[in-house]
């Protein structure tokens, strides 16, 4: 329950701090403006007449879904792993670690914390790009790009539980270091589905298959489109948001003494 209440306060703090560069990194992705740098785009946006405002475009779905989705995703790992373990016996032998430093346990917990998270992001995230994109949308549409989501969602989380346990055997980086450092790490892992996933819910690629998205993004050199403002917002959003979960999750087991 401390991991669910937790991941609550990180999706919070992830949607209020990076709304901005989120935005950004959207628009160069999806919105079929050319190959605009971040600095254009951020002006433009700025001089549309939203201000401050139009960077934050979208983000009241993310704010109610973020809290939710992070919820999913943390309550959900920090479960399986236990169940894998209490299952197994215990932790996995370091001898047994794939390339000697990935836990298999943590890798298939990943991926359900991964998928609890695609669950439940999958329609907030779709409103959030079209309203980004300034597209528009119908109820039928709310499940638009819910299984590139899903898959997106999957690795990206398990990358990133992934380098949290290296990150502990390696140093203490303390909790903003190292949430956005494994944060920035897992997105440079999966970015190409990150692509993918905003081209497919912005509305402007109807009736194009997930792979022929993907085929015509590689094509045209843009896999890692919208990169540089995406990890920006990644290790400074992700950073801030793992010390409030530490510090959320140590308070809620001193309280209820777990």
């Amino acid at each position: 329950m401390e991991s669910f209440i937790a991941g609550f306060a990180y999706g919070g703090t992830t949607v209020l701090i990076g709304q901005p560069l989120d935005t950004i990194k959207t628009l160069q992705q999806a919105a079929g403006g050319g190959r605009k740098s971040a600095v254009t785009i951020a002006r433009e946006l700025y001089a549309s007449g939203g201000g401050v405002p139009a960077f934050y475009r979208g983000g009241l779905p993310l704010l109610l879904g973020g809290g939710l989705m992070r919820s999913a995703q943390f309550g959900v790992y920090s479960s399986s792993l236990g169940a894998i373990r209490r299952f197994q016996g215990g932790a996995t032998d370091p001898q047994n670690y794939l390339f000697g430093c990935v836990d298999p346990q943590v890798v298939v917990a990943g991926f359900g914390g991964g998928i609890g998270r695609g669950l439940v992001e999958g329609p907030f995230e779709m409103v959030k790009v079209r309203r980004q994109v300034l597209t528009q949308w119908s109820a039928r549409e709310i499940f638009s790009g819910s299984g590139t989501t899903l898959l997106r969602n999957s690795f990206l989380f398990a990358s990133f539980a992934v380098y949290m346990d290296i990150s502990k055997q390696v140093a203490d980086l303390g909790p903003f270091l190292m949430g956005g450092i494994c944060a920035n790490l897992a997105w440079l892992t999966i970015w190409p589905l990150d692509v993918v996933k905003s081209r497919v819910q912005s509305g402007r690629y109807e009736g194009i298959s997930f792979a022929k998205v993907l085929r015509e993004a590689w094509q045209s050199g843009e896999l890692y489109r919208g990169l540089g403002p995406g990890l920006t917002r990644s290790f400074i959003a992700n950073g801030s948001s793992m010390v409030v979960y530490r510090y959320v999750e140590a308070d809620l087991k001193e309280r209820w003494k777990t």
